[in-house]
C-alpha cells in the first residue's frame, strides 16, 4: 500500500454534510469516500498515476 501523507482538508459545510452522507450510504469512513471520489475522478480524467491505478480502490 502506498504511504498516507495527512493534510487538513477545508471545505463549505453543506459538501462536507453531502460527502458524509455518501459515506454513510456505501459503509465507508468520511476520508474513505473522499479518496474514492478523488481516485475516481482522476482516473476518468486520466491523470491517475500508473502506480496508483494498479490498486484497487478503498472500499
Amino acid at each position: 500500500m502506498a504511504e498516507r501523507k495527512p493534510f487538513l482538508l477545508r471545505m463549505d459545510r453543506d459538501l462536507l454534510d453531502a460527502v458524509q452522507r455518501w459515506a454513510n450510504d456505501d459503509l465507508r469512513s468520511l476520508n474513505a469516500q473522499i479518496e474514492f471520489l478523488l481516485r475516481r475522478a482522476l482516473q476518468q480524467a486520466g491523470r491517475l498515476p500508473r502506480t496508483t491505478a494498479d490498486e484497487p480502490p478503498t472500499e
